[in-house]
């Protein structure tokens, strides 16, 4: 693991990382806040997974988490979203695929199989290197994300309950098998089968069995992608039909952007670390 950059943010330390990744075949990049608690022993960490076009960059430069996690005591873990390098298949002029849009699934077509590989990489293979090299308490996990990474974060909680203790999203892609900017690519990483898709579907994952005990979810009133790509009311139906206990805030005047996200930020740090603390 290479440190690419460090610096003191509210007592706490902001780095950015790189290592081999052996799953994504290639240089990762993810960023890691560290509070001043983490100087004492091991703290809780809280998973967030970005959106389309985004890397581990946006939210720690537009997020505004770290004065609330030095606060609660809480490490945040920001993933890159999709593999990166000039070995890795990609379709540089569609922002819905490739680099930058990875969507937290593991590719069973080719040429994607080799690379993208994120449901393992942020599963698996991260977690063990932040273990190793953070001191983070892994029995205290949770996760959100926001879009595509919000989609990311219901699919993981929902097929690894045992391991987080939370789960909350910002604007989160429900039910991407249907959506129109989700289909495409979910097309291209697993192939035409849809029953191949049900995996990577929040709501059809419900709908299969899986199960988490409560959710909260943010949307803005205002997002230009609600109607068509996001839809939450179809992830409010599906946890009413399972008895999951779903918040979800409808935000008035509030876009898709990392404006409404830092906004809300604290809320859902607050939200997780309560349970976190259980």
């Amino acid at each position: 693991m290479k440190v690419l950059s460090s610096s003191k943010s509210h007592g706490g330390v902001q780095g950015v990382y790189s290592h081999a990744s052996e799953v994504c075949a290639c240089d990762m990049t993810f960023a890691v806040f560290a509070p001043p608690q983490a100087a004492a022993g091991h703290v809780p960490v809280l998973w967030y997974l970005s959106g389309l076009t985004c890397t581990h960059a946006n939210v720690m430069d537009k997020g505004e988490y770290r004065r609330m996690a030095s606060e609660l005591g809480l490490v945040i873990v920001c993933p890159d979203t999709s593999p990166r390098g000039l070995d890795v298949p990609d379709e540089k002029d569609n922002w819905q695929f490739g680099s930058g849009a990875g969507f937290f699934v593991d590719a069973t077509q080719e040429p994607y199989a080799k690379n993208y590989r994120m449901y393992s990489y942020v599963t698996e293979e991260l977690p063990a290197l932040v273990a190793a090299n953070f001191p983070v308490d892994m029995a205290r996990q949770s996760i959100f994300g926001h879009s595509m990474g919000g989609h990311g974060a219901l699919t993981i909680a929902l097929k690894n309950p045992d391991r987080f203790k939370s789960c909350s999203a910002f604007a989160p892609i429900v039910q991407p098998t249907t959506a129109g900017w989700s289909r495409p690519a979910l097309e291209k990483y697993l192939g035409p089968d849809e029953a191949n898709w049900r995996a990577y579907d929040a709501t059809l994952l419900i709908e299969d069995g899986y199960r988490l005990g409560e959710l909260l979810v943010d949307q803005g009133t205002e997002d230009g992608f609600l109607q068509d790509g996001l839809r939450p009311w179809l992830l409010e139906e599906a946890c009413k039909k399972a008895g999951i206990d779903l918040t979800l805030r409808m935000q008035e005047g509030y876009d898709h952007s990392y404006n409404f996200i830092s906004t809300f930020m604290d809320d859902h740090l607050k939200w997780h670390a309560e349970r976190l603390a259980r």
